[in-house]
């Protein structure tokens, strides 16, 4: 098997992979994606190997892309900070999209999300916005970005002013083995090759960083946006993240209004960190009260509207708008969500221009079938 061979398994690992069905098709077979013989995705963490690891059987050879690790998350900044970090922190912005890693196989780009999925719309996007001089040069690193902007198959977002799609690298490290570059590295290498990059908004002392944070998230949260990601300069040591409470309660909006799609676990930790950063902020009791009524807000405006939908006879929908330069990529997308098991309609297709427009609404159906049984009486 090529992914023993490249990862370098024993036999007995070997076996133990085959058992327990960890690996899944990574990518549809099409023209659009010429460099690739057969690609595996990892579906679960195996030993040492992340969830989304990427085996690739290309035209140059067999390529492997390890999965992004998952970042673990502060609930308090003092004195976790402090007992995580040495001596300085980076602090960057954790920007609101979704986990792209980018690498070359062959000749062309290919973009990979955090699952292993090679997809099409963000592969397209990344071939033009990205670019190839990067790894002409580098052919052994991989960009991990965040997917940003209105266009965003999985979490469209206006507060960053991006009508479209950018990518922004938060990271850059080796393909085969996962070690990432120092942030000074990384960002001179973005502005070197024109790449965009997830702002550092501070360099900081550890002893004092806990206070600048505050302040930072507090202005982040004023503005909209998601929160920092905390980092070692040198990138020896392990990143923690941390979110705004304007943040929290966006995810909760969103839980909320698909809320039998969403698991408990993803709602409550979510009101979790409220209470933790309410202590920590040493809020005052109007602070307090509008975190409440931001927290309550949230969760039954966007509930409140998916009942009222299905009370009209409507579905419990999500609104998708999506932009391609080759028709045959788009329809290569609409193969990609089925195939990763989506349940939706395509509402649209049409020509703007250069671009084929697609617009598609993904259905919701355990949320709406949950609330239906409900207003016809069923109990809880």
């Amino acid at each position: 098997m090529f992914v023993s061979d490249a990862l370098g398994l024993s036999r007995h690992a070997e076996k133990r992979l085959e058992e327990k069905n960890i690996l899944r098709d990574a990518f549809i077979p099409h023209s659009f994606f010429s460099d690739l013989i057969e690609v595996l995705r990892f579906d679960k963490k195996f030993g040492e190997i992340e969830e989304g690891t990427v085996i690739a059987k290309t035209v140059k050879g067999v390529r492997v892309v390890r999965g992004f690790p998952k970042i673990r998350r502060a609930l308090t900044l003092y004195p976790t900070l402090k007992q995580h970090f040495e001596k300085e922190v980076a602090v960057e912005e954790k920007m609101n999209g979704y986990n792209v890693r980018i690498a070359r196989f062959g000749k062309n780009l290919y973009a990979m999300t955090r699952r292993g999925y090679i997809c099409p719309y963000t592969t397209e996007r990344c071939r033009e916005k990205v670019g190839l001089d990067f790894f002409k040069d580098n052919p052994d690193l991989v960009l991990c970005c965040e997917a940003v902007g209105e266009e965003s198959p999985f979490v469209p977002k206006k507060v960053y002013g991006i009508s479209e799609l950018e990518f922004f690298v938060f990271d850059i490290r080796e393909m085969r083995t996962n070690a990432p570059l120092p942030i000074r590295e990384k960002m001179s290498l973005c502005e070197e090759y024109g790449l965009k990059a997830a702002p550092i908004l501070e360099i900081a002392d550890v002893r004092r960083a806990h206070e600048i944070i505050v302040e930072i998230v507090k202005r982040l949260g004023k503005e909209g946006r998601e929160g920092v990601v905390i980092k070692d300069p040198a990138m020896k040591i392990d990143p923690l993240k941390y979110t705004t409470s304007e943040a929290n309660a966006g995810d909760l909006s969103y839980a909320f209004r698909y809320f039998n799609e969403y698991g408990k676990d993803f709602m409550f930790s979510r009101i979790i960190r409220e209470g933790f950063q309410s202590f920590e902020f040493n809020e005052d009791e109007k602070e307090f009260r509008e975190r409440c009524f931001r927290l309550g807000f949230s969760i039954l405006k966007s509930l409140r509207e998916s009942i009222k939908d299905v009370y009209e006879g409507k579905e419990v929908r999500e609104k998708i708008r999506l932009r391609f330069r080759d028709f045959e990529v788009l329809n290569l997308f609409i193969e990609h969500l089925r195939k990763t098991g989506v349940t939706f309609e395509v509402v649209d297709v049409r020509k703007e221009g250069e671009y084929a427009i697609l617009h598609v609404e993904r259905i919701m159906r355990s949320t709406t079938d949950k609330i239906k049984s409900h207003l016809g009486g069923s109990p809880w």
